[in-house]
């Protein structure tokens, strides 16, 4: 049984308005044959009672073939091109359901799919259309937005500020040879590294630290079947949540108990404007995620936030998080109008609009000064000139957007009559998101308060994130280690702070710290890491370090970056430190970590040994230079690198010989970094030239 979600002020009226326009529009059958889109082909399996394809259900999934044509090189895609395999994007097996709540009421239905191995069972994960391989996708119908932007814009908006949002790709799809008209292919929330990056709890995790995560959860509406694992009040009636992750019927009550108690924890301390990082709400929370979900949800004026389709996710050890976004069609002034609903305004707040509020700790975080402060600093940062939340960034991209879908917009509007006045309806999407922009500006005040912070003198120096299996040593993960530098002439309290971004998680003790230049160690197994290196780690990070890439964000307990590094296994990163006996090192604390030309590989194991290696075997000089440099060694010189002050390589040699004349005459006046390598070790100095 389809349930709905009414308005207050719904009447019998206007529902049975409702279901009259969109059961009485007739689809149109039109000749489809090619496309500047990606082209998604399903036919289903037939069914042997009758030898006709099969019938796409709301549940269950029923079995079927999918081909998505689209040319390597860009060019436009023909259906005639579905049996040429270098066309084909993919072909091969699917299980395939009808999706949605209230859209599965249209004519033109959104669909879910997974992607099986030809067993039929087997899930499949594959690349599709440039997205990361998995399984589990989405096929939107666009329900209910005549502009046929609104969640494509959103997504992307989301993802460009620095979050995970489900990947996007337009394409046209073709079922049983019906044209069926314009989607969007996109992934499914879900636990994953290149998704939702969170650890998978297991029904055995009911003991701390595995019952910790993770999870995610969602405020939503419960129609999909799922039970509801609790409801919290929000300021005009109450909000339910439903478990995604783990599985509603593989959730142990310790599991619900324990995520539970984050929500309440987050109520509480919102409700009571405790800002404390060590018992308010930043020690619950990460607090940038919830500026951002609150940032692009209001800048939408999206009126199912915070109620539905609202997700929080929370890794192993780590902080509760808001996100990632879903579902923005009714948003930027749309709604369903039809059915006696206008609730996307330009003037209002949409945590506290009197429907579809959402928790009450919505509302309670953004009364809080601190946060509010924040929530205005990041706002003004996004849309300034050049940023994504900017007007003119924004239009931009609407109107590449439009450009892209064009022609299959005709045809959407040929098939379905729902595009009757695109121009217009993009008209008032503009005007929205100009007048949007300006209340927002206008409400949200100054952000002075946390303007200036104060970032310590902290730096992510080491990283050995593909340690090399020995006999000693036999698991590789268990060697894995981050070093974190105190460059200042201070001791630093660490009290809230945390490794923010997903992937690892760890967060300081409370009145713990750090002395001035020195390190402290955070290791995947501590014990091992003693015995490699004969020092006790400060701490023990949860999960491992990609052995690919990973970014490494070091936060205060609001969330302000003290520290960030995303370090690659690929040229132009040092090569040896992944899985070659080597990790990462910084050449010297001064320079941008971000660049790669300011990492070396190193495998001494003398972790404590500093970053300028000063041995009495190689001499340089003179030191300043004017035009000659030598560089005298007891032992074979193997390699030079010179790099400037920013950390970029200047040159780099292989000279093989124990003397070395190098020409400094070209060079501009200013600070160099020289690192000269040997047969065992390297050393790292600094030159100036007059």
């Amino acid at each position: 049984m389809i349930k709905f979600y009414f308005a207050k002020s719904f009447t019998v009226s206007n529902i049975l308005l409702g279901f009259v326009f969109f059961f009485s529009f007739n689809s149109s059958a039109q000749t489809f044959t090619d496309s500047n889109l990606p082209i998604v082909s399903i036919t289903t399996d037939n069914n042997p009672n009758t030898n006709l394809p099969l019938d796409i259900l709301d549940d269950p999934k029923i079995l079927a073939t999918m081909k998505i044509i689209k040319r390597p090189d860009g060019t436009r895609n023909y259906l005639t091109d579905i049996n040429t395999p270098t066309f084909l994007n993919y072909n091969g097996r699917i299980g395939i359901e009808i999706r949605g709540s209230s859209s599965q009421t249209l004519p033109k239905k959104g669909y879910g799919l997974t992607t099986l191995k030809a067993d039929n069972t087997s899930n499949n994960n594959v690349e599709l259309l440039g997205m990361p391989s998995e399984n589990d996708w989405v096929l939107n119908g666009i329900a209910f937005d005549p502009s046929l932007i609104r969640d494509y814009l959103s997504y992307n908006l989301s993802r460009q500020i620095g979050n995970y949002a489900t990947r996007t790709a337009y394409c046209e799809v073709v079922i049983n040879g019906e044209y069926k008209g314009l989607y969007i292919l996109q992934e499914k929330i879900k636990a994953g590294s290149d998704r939702v990056n969170v650890l998978k709890i297991g029904t055995s995790d009911i003991t701390s630290p595995n019952v910790t995560g993770g999870f995610i959860t969602k405020a939503d509406k419960t129609t999909g079947g799922d039970p509801i694992a609790w409801s919290m009040p929000s300021y005009t009636t109450t909000v339910d949540f439903i478990h995604e992750l783990p599985k509603p019927a593989a959730v142990q009550p310790a599991q619900t108990t324990y995520i539970y108690n984050q929500f309440l924890q987050l109520a509480s301390t919102s409700n009571a404007n405790a800002t404390s990082v060590i018992n308010g709400y930043p020690s619950v929370i990460d607090v940038p995620s919830f500026v951002d979900f609150m940032l692009i949800n209001e800048l939408a004026s999206n009126a199912d936030a915070y109620q539905f389709s609202t997700y929080f996710h929370k890794d192993r050890n780590g902080k509760l998080r808001a996100g990632p976004i879903w579902d923005f069609n009714l948003t930027y002034g749309n709604d369903l109008f039809l059915w006696g609903y206008d609730r996307s305004k330009t003037n209002i707040w949409q945590f506290s609009n009197g429907d579809n509020e959402g928790a009450k700790f919505w509302t309670d975080l953004f009364n809080n000064p601190m946060y509010k402060c924040y929530f205005a600093k990041r706002w003004n940062q996004l849309t300034q000139t050049g940023q994504p939340l900017n007007y003119s960034s924004l239009v931009q991209f609407i109107d590449a957007t439009l450009s892209y879908i064009s022609e299959a917009k005709v045809r959407e509007h040929q098939k379905w009559g729902t595009v009757t006045n695109q121009d217009t309806e993009i008209t008032n999407l503009k005007a929205f998101l100009s007048n949007r922009i300006s209340w927002i500006t206008t409400n949200l005040g100054s952000y002075s308060d946390c303007n200036s912070v104060e970032i310590p003198a902290l730096v992510i120096n080491k990283i050995n994130y593909n340690p090399i299996v020995s006999v000693d040593f036999p698991v590789n993960n268990d060697l894995e280690f981050i070093e974190i530098k105190n460059t200042g002439a201070t001791t630093v309290n660490l009290t809230g702070f945390y490794l923010r971004e997903l992937g690892v998680s760890y967060q300081f003790p409370a009145n713990s710290s750090v002395l001035a230049n020195e390190s402290i160690f955070l290791a995947s197994n501590p014990t091992t890491f003693k015995s490699k290196y004969g020092i006790t780690a400060f701490g023990q990070f949860t999960r491992n370090l990609s052995n690919s890439s990973q970014k490494l964000v070091l936060a205060d307990g609001f969330g302000n970056t003290i520290d960030s590094v995303e370090y690659f296994d690929v040229a132009p990163w040092p090569a040896d430190a992944d899985g070659q006996g080597s990790y990462l090192q910084l050449i010297d604390t001064a320079l941008d970590n971000s660049l790669a030309s300011s990492w070396i590989s190193s495998s001494n194991v003398t972790l404590s040994t500093p970053s300028y290696l000063e041995t009495s075997t190689i001499s340089v000089y003179p030191n300043p230079v004017a035009d000659i440099l030598n560089i005298r060694a007891e032992k074979t010189i193997k390699g030079i690198k010179i790099f400037d002050v920013s950390g970029h390589l200047i040159t780099e040699i292989k000279p093989k010989s124990d003397l070395i004349s190098l020409d400094f005459s070209s060079y501009s006046k200013g600070l160099y970094f020289i690192t000269i390598y040997d047969e065992n070790t390297f050393t790292t100095t600094k030159i100036i030239k007059q």
